[in-house]
């Protein structure tokens, strides 16, 4: 079945890398912009998989099995990967706070990111919370349809989307492109450069294999389950589409 999510999803995947919005950035002021928006899905990814974390492991006290075996070994090692990585400096930390910092270093805007976490209400709904912000259209709605997966509660669902609807879908190119822009002595582009590296390594040889992994023994011999999977994987990668025409608005005007 993996085989067929491949063929399905090959279309969304091939607009993705081969998006106007990579060439489109030529300039530190380009990026700037770029990461002033892309740390909301870097943010969400951490979302996503800390739901994957508490549909499939227990982190109540008293401990209890939840029943997945296979998948709850796949899914906290990942998440040892994205929550407590070493940075270009052997600091560990989590993606996004890594990526927090790179921001910093190159004088990127993080107010609109750090406002909605610092303002989270939990007695408020997830969409509520993503409103009160006044974010750019194409950042709620994006915000929104994460939510609305986690809100799910479909284990099956929540990895397929974690899966292949997330990080693993910047090309190489794009590594290229940072490394080629002129910048100041003020500017400190390479914790960036070293963030994209590191998610592509570890999208390649560790976290991506692991995940494809979980999506197969979520989904098992269970046929409704994988044409779930499969449909909400494409809407996910609908909403990358849509995350980077917005990007590229901004960028272009």
């Amino acid at each position: 079945m993996i085989n067929l999510f491949e063929q399905e999803l090959a279309p969304y995947r091939k607009k993705l890398k081969e998006h106007e919005l990579y060439s489109s950035i030529k300039s530190i002021e380009n990026i700037q912009v770029f990461t002033e928006y892309h740390v909301f899905a870097v943010w969400d990814f951490m979302s996503l998989l800390k739901k994957l974390q508490l549909q499939l492991t227990c982190v109540s006290i008293p401990w209890k099995p939840k029943g997945f075996q296979k998948a709850s070994r796949l899914i906290n090692e990942i998440v040892w990967g994205e929550e407590s990585d070493i940075d270009h400096k052997g600091n560990p930390m989590s993606h996004y706070e890594m990526y927090l910092n790179s921001m910093d270093l190159i004088k990127s805007d993080s107010s609109k990111i750090k406002s909605l976490i610092k303002n989270w209400d939990i007695n408020l709904t997830s969409h509520k919370n993503i409103e009160n912000e006044n974010l750019p259209l194409f950042i709620e709605n994006f915000l929104k349809f994460t939510f609305n997966i986690i809100s799910l509660n479909e284990p099956h669902i929540t990895s397929a989307v974690f899966t292949f609807g997330r990080e693993d879908l910047i090309p190489d190119m794009f590594i290229e492109i940072i490394k080629n822009i002129k910048t100041n002595d003020k500017i400190n582009i390479q914790p960036l450069i070293y963030y994209f590296e590191r998610h592509v390594e570890l999208d390649s040889d560790e976290h991506g294999p692991l995940a494809l992994e979980m999506v197969n023994d979520l989904c098992g011999s269970d046929k409704k389950k994988w044409h779930e999977a499969l449909d909400y994987s494409k809407k996910a990668m609908e909403m990358r589409i849509k995350l980077w025409d917005g990007i590229l608005k901004i960028i272009s005007k």
